[in-house]
């Protein structure tokens, strides 16, 4: 039980850390336009751990010049507490911040019972923003006794976009230095990725080794009481170092041994709750077709190269596809599309995009198509998702390729993903 003194001298202490944001340069989000601070409905920005949702949410407060309180429950001075303390963290921020109308709990999945708190909120006309990095403990819960009264708002770490505009690269000009750098820019994120501490820390490795370890053992391990430990973490580590590739949970559960293919489903779950991975549905007509052979993808590419042993550096054609996974995640979440990727008669095509049941792009993904059998084998793809699903507006993304083409009497875009972006 923490006690009211030492409880105000931590949210005192957070309240001037939200403070000291406004002297930094933030980058504004896209989802921030998704955030309706003045719903009924809780507003809740779920997503990997420093993918700045806090920052994303602290701005869409900020720029509507509303007045909230802030929690951050991640603060290792309120590890343990419980449910019923809930009431009097609420009596100390107002003590801290006056009267408020609007109050941002951040991370406040690890306390067991808060949806509760969170219900008596809201039926107290309370406008509430929540981030969380567990989709199933956020979303399952609020599903469970919120009865629909909130919003689900998906975050991921910066795009190819944001990271230009945090260092200060010109994503609109066309001139050939603009061009160069812009190119020199997408090399970077390439290799670093999305995650925006990135940008200001040397030791990259730490980070992200440090990020991964505390997503496995803090997130997971501890709140699903994993027995095996190491077993699960060598799988993980194996998924992050295979990916993109189809979850096969028979070979998993023989070659980590694992007692039945129940666990290893649920340990591959497990990572995709906390983001760590994210799953792509084959594309069918009938739905219970797509709920086997799913294809994981890392969350971004520093998990894929900047851990201890990862072996995906060098793969450029694994790295791109992530990319463009991830971008195209935020582009259909805004617009309320799906994505689902492409196998049958032998070829491949690694995305389309879906409303309802109707595709609406094919997406193919190659890193380098000069060769004239990679290009061949890539159109093919793209033609084949076409005849199949009839759907005529596709495009092949390269890392540098600009080019309109026709393929056996299909029209396909060729264009450099950098661009695309």
């Amino acid at each position: 039980m923490i006690d009211a003194r030492t409880l105000e001298a931590i949210l005192s202490d957070q309240k001037a850390e939200l403070e000291a944001r406004q002297q930094e340069t933030l980058c504004h989000r896209p989802e921030e336009s998704l955030v309706e601070i003045n719903s009924p409905q809780a507003q809740v920005v779920i997503g990997v751990r420093r993918s700045g949702k806090s920052t994303m949410c602290y701005q869409a407060l900020t720029q509507r010049g509303v007045h909230f309180a802030y929690v951050d429950f991640d603060d290792e001075r309120l590890s343990g507490m419980k449910a019923d303390q809930l009431n009097d963290v609420l009596e100390v921020l107002y003590k801290i911040y006056g009267d408020f109308q609007y109050l941002f709990l951040d991370e406040i999945q690890d306390i067991e019972g808060w949806h509760l708190f969170v219900n008596r909120l809201l039926r107290q006309k309370m406008h509430v923003i929540i981030t969380g990095s567990n989709a199933k403990l956020l979303s399952g819960e609020l599903a469970t006794h919120l009865t629909g009264r909130n919003k689900e708002i998906a975050l991921y770490p910066f795009s190819f976009q944001e990271f230009c505009e945090m260092k200060g690269v010109d994503i609109k000009s066309v001139t050939t230095k603009a061009t160069a750098f812009r190119r020199a820019a997408f090399d970077e994120y390439m290799q670093q990725g999305g995650f925006p501490e990135l940008l200001i820390i040397e030791d990259k490795r730490h980070y992200i080794n440090t990020l991964v370890d505390n997503i496995l053992k803090r997130d997971i391990e501890q709140r699903y009481k994993i027995v095996y430990k190491a077993a699960f973490e060598q799988m993980a580590h194996h998924l992050l170092n295979i990916s993109p590739s189809i979850a096969a949970t028979q070979e998993l559960t023989d070659l980590f041994h694992f007692k039945s293919l129940h666990t290893t489903k649920n340990y591959i779950d497990y990572l995709k709750q906390a983001y760590l991975l994210i799953g792509v549905s084959k594309y069918a007509t009938k739905s219970k077709l797509r709920i086997v052979q799913e294809k994981l993808y890392a969350v971004d590419v520093a998990m894929m190269n900047m851990r201890e042993n990862a072996f995906s550096a060098e793969n450029l054609g694994w790295r791109l596809e992530t990319i463009v996974l991830i971008q195209l995640l935020r582009k259909c979440k805004l617009n309320g599309w799906d994505i689902c990727y492409f196998k049958d008669r032998g070829s491949e095509c690694d995305f389309l995009v879906c409303k309802g049941n109707q595709v609406q792009q094919c997406i193919q993904v190659s890193y380098d198509i000069s060769s004239e059998k990679t290009r061949k084998r890539e159109l093919k793809g793209l033609k084949t998702a076409a005849q199949i699903t009839g759907c005529k507006n596709l495009l092949l993304l390269t890392d540098h390729e600009y080019e309109d083409s026709t393929f056996e009497g299909f029209d396909i875009l060729i264009r450099p993903v950098h661009e695309w972006q």
